[in-house]
């Protein structure tokens, strides 16, 4: 079952009007990595393994004091100076994001409260596909008259749910997918627009994988312990199920909007390890020319993936230029998003 907002006619319309990406300055080799696991857990790993394995060089990591709002704030305050806006000029704030700074309350609510608006605040988490659901949901409050301009943002950290010190081969890859991660922040300004816009989305999800990976404490399940808190999954298992499900979700968004891959300035897609971009690639078709590759040099940074792409390609576009969004997300879930910049 999936979701067509396909714009059709003089309705109103709503796009994206200013972007911002967030980097924390503390960069992480994936040498440097492996030698902290080897040291912490005694294990004795083949010469560069995590680089060679993963394609992964370097990724960013979060410093002591710094959290997922911490992210979140620095792209949204960026996003709202570039789009000439004050924090009170935006009534819906939207922080969707795989990863939060706590359980209760929602995270927005601190983002808002260092911005100092006074918005509409809530999150939307829905693993890697968060920040392109949170930009749909603040969309559709949008075009219901719910709201007139919104922020949506997000703060990436999980390398906090990385097992450094791994009891042994066992431990090591239950979480080895969580040695692909980069943290980062992102955040886009949603309004009316007089043209292009978000026109189409589309979403198919595949709920009965939703024990493949993640991160399974905090919530009623496992509500204490630190077990539950490091990112366990099986990348290889996660990759498969991708697979069988196939590319149905971008050839239906291709047939519904007639748009051929040449049509799209850019290509934005979740970016898991460079060998997994390869074989999205080879199943797809997508011209490679038309990416925003950030995985070598970043990880996998989660949700703010493609607000990191769309934050460094955005100052190329030009009015009329189409960028695709391509999302893939633990649970499991794809989900496509096609933007015409006004």
């Amino acid at each position: 079952m999936h979701t067509d907002h396909a714009v059709r006619g003089p309705e109103l319309r709503v796009g994206i009007t200013s972007v911002a990406s967030c980097l924390p300055e503390l960069k992480v080799t994936s040498q440097q990595l492996q030698a902290q696991i080897c040291t912490a857990s005694g294990l004795r790993l083949p010469a560069r393994m995590l680089e060679r394995v993963t394609g992964i060089v370097s990724r960013r990591t979060v410093a002591e004091g710094e959290y997922a709002s911490t992210l979140a704030v620095r792209a949204a305050r960026t996003a709202l100076a570039r789009a000439g806006l004050a924090p009170y000029d935006v009534d819906l704030l939207v922080f969707a994001s795989a990863t939060r700074d706590m359980a209760e309350p929602a995270t927005a609510h601190v983002v808002q409260a260092e911005l100092g608006s006074r918005a509409h605040a809530l999150d939307v988490a829905n693993a890697c596909n968060s920040f392109v659901n949170g930009i749909d949901t603040a969309r559709a409050m949008i075009l219901a008259g719910r709201a007139r301009r919104a922020l949506v943002v997000t703060g990436e950290t999980p390398s906090r749910a990385v097992r450094h010190a791994p009891s042994g081969p066992g431990e090591l890859r239950d979480g080895f997918a969580g040695y692909t991660f980069g943290d980062a922040g992102a955040a886009v300004v949603l309004e009316a627009v007089e043209r292009g816009g978000i026109l189409d989305v589309d979403t198919e999800t595949h709920s009965e994988h939703w024990q493949v990976g993640g991160i399974f404490g905090g919530g009623s399940r496992h509500p204490r312990g630190d077990e539950h808190t490091y990112f366990r999954g099986d990348g290889t298992e996660l990759r498969e199920v991708f697979e069988k499900i196939g590319t149905s979700v971008l050839d239906r968004m291709r047939l519904r909007t007639g748009l051929a891959w040449g049509d799209f300035r850019y290509i934005l897609v979740h970016q898991v390890t460079v060998p997994y971009l390869e074989r999205f690639v080879e199943l797809t078709g997508i011209p490679r020319d038309r990416l925003v590759v950030t995985v070598p040099e970043l990880g996998n940074m989660a949700s703010a993936t493609l607000g990191v792409q769309l934050d460094r390609v955005h100052q190329r576009l030009l009015p009329g230029d189409r960028v695709l969004f391509v999302g893939l997300g633990g649970g499991v879930s794809l989900m496509t998003m096609v933007w015409e910049k006004a």
